[in-house]
């Protein structure tokens, strides 16, 4: 039986969470911050709304009253009054005089301009199919199965198959996730000397791109979704690296993967799905490695234990409830990848954004 004294001091240990309120006169009282916490749904519609409205590109240049914010991003202004007002509680614009509002660095994060910007993801996050597929969470508790399909119908990736807008929202989200993360994990982990690299999964080539930027004498392949892959030239062009890949278009579950490459990738890719179809994945993976030797990393998070404070306990639930999918703790990525005939080549860091660096049991 456990200490109970120990459970206390355990909780008593949990640290503050970041996203505590606190106004003039001290914290939210704690019956307060339960009623805001259960009525989350206002401040995602604020934030979802000043996103897709532009405010913050309204406000780059500096302070300006709201009527001519209201005219720049064609809103009504006492309305916009409104929301600016309820958005300056949480550090999201401030009111420097009466009516006239800046950018806080907070808002910052919703400028289209600013290269780690979120703003596509906000769009995402708060879109209208993500925020009805959260009220099918007692659906995912209870089943095991993902509230957007038992919400809408039908999964996640058939919908993104069937509705062009959604599909659109959705890769803007990820090209800059690829964007913020990209630099994070060039900064972070050491990808040797790559010589032909296979982003598998890889979206429209962000990252791939910016591998091969820092690798001028390697080259790519870019495997992903006929519909994205369709989309990846003009990006790679951009970026001037549209001459060393191969773009193809396919489903990682049914048709070949890239051979022939000696660095595989998969990035933010696993934790969309669950364990099954996970597993499935990386067999793919590891029937085009073959006996070559190549290597595979995986770019993702490594859920932090117990009550340690780790952004992708909060992810998780976006995977359990939109996709089917999980964030994974150290033990669970070492059991999925030893499934797949895979193990870890050293101890990636939990909570956080890491690389598993994997090579194959042979």
């Amino acid at each position: 039986m456990s200490d109970p004294t120990a459970a206390v001091t355990a909780r008593e240990a949990v640290p503050a969470v970041p996203l505590d309120l606190v106004t003039p006169d001290g914290p939210v009282p704690p019956r307060l911050k339960l009623m805001l916490l259960a009525n989350g749904q206002r401040f995602t519609a604020v934030v979802h709304t000043l996103a897709d409205l532009g405010v913050a590109d309204a406000l780059a240049a500096g302070p300006r009253p709201v009527r001519e914010i209201a005219e720049a991003v064609g809103c009504d202004a006492t309305q916009l009054y409104r929301v600016l007002r309820f958005a300056v509680l949480v550090g999201l614009f401030r009111e420097v005089e009466q009516e006239v509002f800046a950018l806080t660095e907070l808002a910052e994060g919703l400028r289209r301009d600013v290269p780690d910007s979120v703003r596509d993801a906000v769009l995402l996050d708060g879109s209208e199919k993500f925020n009805r597929a959260f009220t099918g969470l007692g659906h995912s508790v209870r089943t095991g199965r993902p509230g957007f399909d038992h919400v809408h119908g039908r999964s996640f990736w058939q919908d993104l198959e069937a509705d062009e807008e959604a599909a659109r929202v959705f890769d803007a989200a990820m090209t800059g996730i690829s964007r913020r993360l990209g630099a994070v994990y060039l900064a972070r982990h050491d990808f040797g000397r790559p010589e032909r690299i296979a982003d598998v999964g890889g979206g429209r080539g962000y990252f791939l791109a910016s591998l091969l930027q820092r690798y001028p004498d390697a080259r790519g392949v870019l495997f992903d979704r006929p519909q994205v892959a369709a989309t990846a030239e003009a990006l790679l062009k951009e970026r001037g690296v549209d001459d060393r890949v191969e773009v193809v278009g396919g489903d990682f579950f049914t048709d070949a993967l890239p051979t022939g490459c000696d660095t595989y990738v998969l990035k933010t890719v696993l934790h969309d799905w669950p364990d099954d179809a996970a597993g499935r994945i990386l067999r793919r993976v590891r029937e085009a490695i073959g006996d070559s030797g190549a290597r595979l990393l995986i770019l993702e998070q490594v859920v932090a234990p117990m009550n340690a404070w780790d952004p992708a306990k909060l992810l998780d639930l976006d995977m359990m409830v939109v996709m089917g999918g999980r964030e994974r703790n150290l033990t669970e990525w070492r059991r999925l990848l030893a499934g797949a005939g895979f193990r870890l080549t050293h101890e990636p860091d939990a909570g956080d954004w890491t690389v598993l660096e994997c090579v194959p049991e042979y």
